[in-house]
C-alpha cells in the first residue's frame, strides 16, 4: 500500500504541476493578447489625424473634350434639350472640330477663363459637338466652326444672341471672351424675363 500511495501522490503532484503550467500559459496568452490590443489602440490614437478636406471634386469627363473638365456636359443634343427643359436652364451648344485651329484656340480661351467656367457651371446645360446635328436650327447661317448657340428651356434657339461677325453670326474668337460672357449673361437674363 505504501507503494501505491507514493505512486498516487506522484500522479497528483504531476497533475497539479501540469495545471499550474497550463494556467501560467493561459495567463501569458491573455497578457500577450491584451498587450497586442493595447499596442494597436495606442498606435492608432498616437497618430495625428489627417484633416479631411471635403471639397467636392468632380471626376473629369471625356465629354468635355478640353472645354472644361470640371463642368458637367450632356452627351447628346436630345439629352441636353431634355435637361434644359427639366432644369429650366438655358443650353449652350458649342460646335467645333478637333483639327480646326480656330476651335482649338477658342477652346483654350474658354477653358482657362474662370468667369466663363463659373457661369457655365452654375447657369447652363452644356453640350459640345464635333459633328453636325440633324437640327437645322443649330446652323441658321451655315455649318462653320467654331460656333456657339444658345437654346432656351422652351427649346427655342436664340438666334438673337450673336457674336460680332456679320458673315459668321455665332462665331467667337479667343479675343471675344468678354462678348461671350455678355451673351451668356444675356441668355440667363432672357430666361428670367421671357419665360
Amino acid at each position: 500500500m505504501i507503494g501505491e500511495r507514493e505512486t498516487t501522490g506522484l500522479g497528483v503532484e504531476t497533475k497539479v504541476a501540469q495545471r499550474k503550467e497550463s494556467a501560467h500559459t493561459n495567463m501569458m496568452k491573455r497578457f500577450l493578447s491584451a498587450f497586442l490590443v493595447l499596442a494597436a489602440v495606442s498606435s492608432a490614437l498616437g497618430k495625428p489625424e489627417k484633416q479631411a478636406v471635403k471639397k467636392e471634386k468632380r471626376v473629369p469627363q471625356t465629354l468635355s473634350r478640353g472645354w472644361g473638365d470640371e463642368l458637367i456636359w450632356a452627351q447628346t443634343y436630345e439629352e441636353a434639350l431634355f435637361k434644359s427643359k427639366s432644369n429650366n436652364k438655358p443650353l449652350m451648344v458649342i460646335l467645333h472640330l478637333d483639327e480646326c485651329p480656330h476651335s482649338q484656340a477658342l477652346k483654350k480661351a474658354f477653358a482657362s477663363n474662370k468667369e466663363i467656367q463659373k457661369l457655365a457651371d452654375e447657369d447652363f446645360i452644356l453640350l459640345n459637338l464635333v459633328y453636325e446635328t440633324t437640327d437645322k436650327h443649330l446652323s441658321p447661317d451655315g455649318q462653320y466652326v467654331p460656333r456657339i448657340l444658345f437654346v432656351d428651356p422652351s427649346l427655342t434657339v436664340r438666334a438673337d444672341i450673336t457674336g460680332r461677325y456679320a458673315n459668321r453670326l455665332y462665331a467667337y474668337e479667343p479675343t471675344d471672351t468678354s462678348l461671350l460672357i455678355a451673351n451668356m449673361k444675356k441668355a440667363k437674363k432672357l430666361l428670367k424675363t421671357e419665360l
